[in-house]
């Protein structure tokens, strides 16, 4: 009975947030409770979900000084430099921003921290997305891919659980991987491409206009063009024209000349040219170059501190949220002396705080649930169980096939502390070694990452702006295509290997 209760609550609770019946805060609430009741908690169902919230606060309260501490990052213009930068090296071909998106997101991953990721990510790229009228949710698929490729790097968690769980050396968990992360990378880069090249044609469509010949077609700026905003995105999408008839630049400002790429697409030959310090491409995002909040001449403090902030966070030193606390408070003072500025700036940041911060204490419900009534266990005691005989020499295999779903239903914790041991003890009577089962168990990672018990794709989706269902639409297909070939390289490579 707690099995089927298991599997239909996360069942119901997919369908709900995926259908937009219900939003995931109010999902993650109100479809424990139910079930829970069923599955007979009573009235302990209170102490449950309190014992998984005391659990979270932590991870609440490290989410909603990140939040403050890079929005106001942000405001202040730390990162306009950076994004600029992408800008000229990217230009305004779509294709090229979402892999430029998929790449920045991977190599900010080796810190291994999902959170950090996902905010610098969000904060270099999505007023790029706006400004050219890209779907943020194509952001918030391709940071999710790349970071969760990503998260089998030995401190990045999953790795470690995995080798403390079976008792063995990480590296011999993590270096035979090495061809798999290789090979999910490149998925996750080829993922990204196409899906670039279909922004790039949904822009053509809404405006045709700017795909016209090169001869007379408007190059295609990041000052915005008029076609509609996409899903999640508030653009303005201003369309610029130019004083003269094949819509030359303004006067005093440097030409940029159409081109094209052989396929009819309009880019820029001068992408250096894109935004400066005086252009207003990035006007109506939280990167106008006029907002009032920016403070150049602190850029280098700025700067300084947050190094600092990430150097903390490597060391791991002090506790993470109280890293967020000192940066956002010493941040505050220095760039905004007055008290009503620092209120002001407090409350700029409230609706993503809300948004975050509900999500992760709401998710406290389900996991609470899970767990106290005893349906994790269950549902880890029945996989077990069903899997015959015969198919234990591909124990292996299979592990690695159930680490997906496993994963994304179940805390990291749950899974390798308690499915793992049971498997890999299973799989030794078939000359299966620990070490094999550990490195299949981490193939479900790119899946696991886009769990909703996960507070750092609550985080990501809040940032952007994005709807968990229509996440979780565009990635869930794609996260495990890319789980399935780390495995399948893993077998070829004999990391995985049959007994």
């Amino acid at each position: 009975m707690l099995v089927l209760l298991g599997f239909a609550m996360i069942a119901v609770f997919m369908v709900l947030i995926m259908t937009k019946k219900l939003t995931p805060v109010l999902a993650l609430i109100i479809v424990p409770t139910v079930f829970g009741l069923f599955a007979g908690a009573g009235l302990g169902i209170g102490d449950m979900v309190m014992d998984s919230m005391k659990a979270m606060t932590s991870t609440a309260a490290l989410l909603m000084f990140a939040i403050i501490y890079f929005g106001l990052m942000i405001d202040v213009g730390l990162f306009d430099p950076l994004v600029r930068f992408i800008l000229r090296k990217l230009g305004n071909d779509p294709a090229k921003v979402v892999l430029g998106t998929a790449i920045l997101a991977a190599a900010v991953s080796l810190d291994g921290d999902g959170s950090t990721t996902f905010i610098l990510t969000t904060a270099a790229m999505l007023p790029i997305y706006l400004r050219l009228k890209m779907s943020p949710v194509v952001l918030t698929c391709v940071a999710g891919l790349a970071n969760g490729t990503m998260n089998i790097v030995p401190w990045g968690g999953p790795t470690a659980r995995a080798a403390s769980a079976l008792k063995i050396d990480v590296n011999d968990v993590f270096v035979p991987m090495l061809p798999s992360l290789l090979a999910g990378i490149a998925v996750v880069l080829a993922f990204a491409w196409l899906l670039g090249l279909q922004e790039r044609n949904r822009l053509r469509a809404t405006a045709p206009e700017i795909w016209e010949a090169p001869s007379t077609a408007e190059p295609f700026t990041a000052e915005g063009f008029d076609g509609g905003a996409p899903a999640g995105g508030s653009g303005t999408g201003r369309g610029r024209k130019g004083s003269g008839p094949s819509g030359t630049a303004p006067a005093g400002a440097a030409p940029a000349v159409a081109g094209s790429t052989g396929s009819g697409v309009a880019v820029l030959e001068r992408t250096e040219d894109l935004v400066d310090d005086s252009d207003t491409a990035m006007a109506d995002t939280a990167l106008d170059p006029n907002r009032k909040t920016l403070r150049p001449k602190l850029q280098w403090f700025n700067l300084g501190l947050t190094v600092a902030v990430m150097g903390m966070l490597i060391a791991d030193l002090v506790p993470l949220p109280y890293v967020f606390m000192v940066g956002s408070a010493i941040a505050l003072l220095v760039n905004f002396p007055n008290v009503k500025d620092q209120a002001t700036q407090i409350v700029a940041h409230a609706p993503s705080i809300v948004a975050v911060v509900s999500m992760v204490m709401a998710a406290a419900v389900l996991t609470g649930v899970l767990t106290g009534t005893g349906m994790v266990e269950a549902m880890s005691a029945w996989l077990v169980q069903i899997i015959p005989t015969s198919m234990g020499p591909f124990l292996a295999v299979i592990t690695g096939i159930l680490s997906i779903p496993m994963t994304f239903f179940m805390s990291n914790d749950a899974f390798y502390f308690g499915v793992l041991p049971v498997l890999s003890e299973t799989a030794a009577h078939y000359g299966i070694s620990a070490a094999e089962m550990a490195r299949a168990s981490i193939t479900g990672q790119p899946f696991h990452m886009q769990s909703p018990l996960v507070p750092a794709i609550l985080l990501l989706v809040s940032l952007a702006k994005v709807d968990l269902g229509d996440h979780h639409k565009k990635v869930l297909w794609r996260s495990a295509v890319v789980s399935l070939v780390m495995l399948g390289i893993g077998m070829l490579t004999g990391a995985i290997g049959i007994g």
